[in-house]
């Protein structure tokens, strides 16, 4: 049995008669998932990249799915923050069919990749990690597509390397509105603390309010239970310790005010439901209505991209591509 038949094999079938409007039982696994989520199957075979960074060998696992047919064209795919490669499946897959060859790295302190002790997170950072596999790869022209937290390090990888990225897609993105601005700062340690107090019941929550709006589909268990098996693994302080790290980079680092610089062609896709902003949980109440107004925050975006267009998917929210693909893959037929 495969890794998705197994883990579908132990969820928890909890009903509760007395309140039928409860969203449907939490993924559970009677075994977590170590920090290199070995255990859990990606879609496509995978590779390492060694990165000899900051007094340390660390591994950026990476997918090289190649194009069908011949091809000068290559996109790199990146992902958020609670995320990890393996969601960009079916997008790999349509992409490759339209002749790109697409390459997927999990940022080190996500997904398979390497989770360090000891690591000073930026977006450069991030950026820099993948340009050197990119490098390592003989890649020299490229587009980018990042979403969420991936948005990010996609803008700041453009303004890096602005000779070499060809067109730039950011998937709701983060970091379009500076939360230092509008709720007080918590430090590493309060982050880690919270990280720590993480339960499948408080994510699949999150996931319902913040991505899904309140429904919730079997397929989405596939792509929360990587962040419930590592609440349940012996990895888990080491998780949330870079989770904490990977929160507090999101949170001092916003790109709005880099987007004017952006000189690559970018498509700007907004699902018009997301409202997701860090910080928002610890808010005060008179700024929580304010913060992650991505109907506004798009617009308010699109204005300062030079070479933009503004995609609005109405009733969409922060996973425009996996809560209704068929949408999302209409409305980009035309525009990768």
């Amino acid at each position: 049995m495969n890794q998705l038949g197994l883990f579908l094999a132990f969820v928890g079938l909890v009903a509760c008669a007395s309140k039928p409007l409860e969203p449907s039982p939490i993924p559970h696994l009677t075994a977590g998932y170590d920090a290199a989520l070995s255990t859990y199957a990606y879609p496509f075979p995978i590779l390492e990249h060694t990165i000899d960074t900051q007094k340390e060998k660390m591994q950026m696992v990476y997918m090289d799915v190649p194009a069908k047919g011949a091809t000068q064209k290559t996109i790199v795919l990146l992902h958020g923050k609670n995320f990890n490669s393996a969601y960009f499946e079916e997008m790999a897959n349509k992409l490759s069919a339209k002749g790109y060859r697409v390459i997927i790295p999990d940022q080190i302190g996500f997904g398979k990749s390497t989770k360090p002790t000891h690591y000073q997170y930026s977006l450069q950072t991030l950026a820099s990690n993948t340009h050197s596999l990119l490098q390592k790869l003989g890649v020299q022209k490229y587009s980018l597509l990042g979403h969420s937290m991936g948005g990010m390090i996609a803008t700041r990888m453009t303004l890096m390397y602005p000779q070499e990225v060809q067109k730039l897609f950011l998937v709701n993105p983060i970091g379009l509105e500076d939360w230092k601005l509008m709720t007080p700062y918590r430090t590493v340690d309060e982050g880690y603390k919270s990280e720590l107090a993480t339960t499948a019941e408080k994510i699949k929550k999150y996931q319902l309010d913040a991505y899904y709006d309140g429904k919730w589909k079997p397929e989405y268990d596939r792509w929360m239970s990587p962040l419930v098996g590592w609440t349940e693994g012996a990895d888990k302080e080491l998780i949330a310790w870079n989770s904490a790290l990977t929160s507090d980079m999101i949170y001092t680092q916003p790109v709005v005010y880099e987007f004017k610089n952006i000189g690559a062609p970018t498509v700007l896709v907004i699902g018009q439901r997301d409202r997701t902003a860090i910080g928002k949980a610890w808010a005060p109440d008179s700024m929580k209505s304010k913060m992650g107004l991505y109907p506004e925050l798009g617009k308010k975006v699109s204005k300062l991209i030079p070479k933009n267009k503004l995609v609005e998917l109405k009733g969409l929210g922060h996973l425009p591509f996996i809560e209704n693909p068929d949408l999302f893959y209409s409305a980009m037929a035309k525009l990768w």
